[in-house]
């Protein structure tokens, strides 16, 4: 039997599903929970053009990882938008056999302009960042002079193409905790679900300490005061977001809370890098080149043989074995930074 009639899992048991794929680490914005100014400090060198995955060897990846078994998609960054012609990429990937979900993670700068082309390749959804209402607050995280009222308009163009919506709220104490009840206000009742995610220790630039993270349950509390809340079956196995409605008929939340409440055992995802690395966790140090045999012919067996002996190996549950006692020494060790492999 054949490795793509075969399921395959990894050594605690969990599917391969999603995938990830990364189409450019550069990105407008210079956020301090991802791609922080200060890290450009240390000889940082974006990939040179020759690097990238081209869109054919992307596609190819994407058929041999739906023979495997993957069914979603994710188009990610740094800003995905930002590699020209994004939407021939979408239509040759939504002609893959299997692939049933293909979706886009974007800052929104340039979304506006994007999604009905987008969405006429075949994306069928995208998530928007979006991290305070507040200007001041908003254009301190981005570090880009970016206003909010851009942000809000990329969410409209693309919900008016037909593209459902979710918004990323990344939550930092001290720093964009005040806009939590102001951003679940505008977003109630807007039918764009909003998600609040705990500051993550992903890379090493971004200067992450615990007493930083807002734990996903005291933001529910909070907004719960406000709202009452009531949760949610998970929409899918695996799903990483922790669902609440609002009672009054508002609409629905999430909390992604992979510092305070791990969900590494049921993480589905792989993820690859723009130069075509597979990655397996977001916490890994070293990816698995793939770039270099899919350049040097191998075959798209070879090359399924390749993923599922990575796959059927991994042993990653980083977030399950995090704590406060060890989080300072993890933190020292090298991890791949999120502007590499989007999130």
């Amino acid at each position: 039997m054949a490795i793509a009639d075969l399921p395959l899992a990894d050594t605690l048991a969990r599917p391969l599903r999603d995938l990830r794929i990364s189409v450019t680490d550069r990105c407008q914005f210079r956020c301090t929970y991802c791609m922080p100014r200060e890290m450009f400090g240390r000889d940082f060198a974006f990939l040179p053009r020759q690097d990238l995955l081209t869109f054919e060897e992307l596609t190819r990846l994407g058929r041999v990882f739906a023979g495997l078994g993957v069914r979603k998609l994710r188009l990610t960054g740094g800003e995905p938008l930002l590699r020209r012609d994004l939407e021939r990429l979408v239509a040759m990937l939504a002609g893959i056999d299997g692939v049933e979900d293909i979706a886009l993670t974007t800052n929104g700068a340039l979304l506006a302009g994007k999604a009905r082309l987008l969405a006429g390749a075949g994306l069928r959804r995208v998530t928007v960042s979006l991290d305070s209402l507040d200007d001041a607050v908003f254009m301190a995280l981005n570090d880009a002079a970016f206003p909010v009222a851009g942000v809000l308009d990329a969410i409209a163009a693309a919900a008016g193409a037909g593209l459902p919506v979710k918004v990323n709220m990344v939550v930092k104490r001290g720093c964009n905790d005040q806009s939590v009840l102001p951003m679940a206000e505008h977003f109630r009742g807007s039918g764009h679900v909003l998600r609040f995610i705990e500051f993550m220790d992903v890379g090493t630039t971004n200067g992450w300490r615990l007493d930083d993270v807002v734990a996903a349950a005291e933001i529910i509390a909070l907004i719960g005061e406000r709202w009452p809340l009531e949760p949610l079956a998970p929409s899918y196995p695996g799903e990483v977001a922790c669902r609440y409605r609002y009672r009054d008929g508002g609409g629905e939340i999430g909390v992604i809370a992979s510092v305070t409440q791990p969900f590494c055992r049921g993480c589905t995802r792989a993820r690859l890098s723009a130069d075509g690395k597979l990655y397996t966790c977001l916490f890994a140090g070293t990816g698995h080149d793939l770039r270099g045999p899919l350049r040097a012919g191998a075959s798209d067996q070879a090359l399924r043989e390749q993923v599922a002996a990575i796959w059927t190996q991994r042993t990653d549950r980083y977030s399950e074995q995090r704590t406060r006692q060890t989080s300072r020494t993890q933190q020292q060790k090298p991890k791949v930074e999120m502007s590499h492999i989007g999130g």
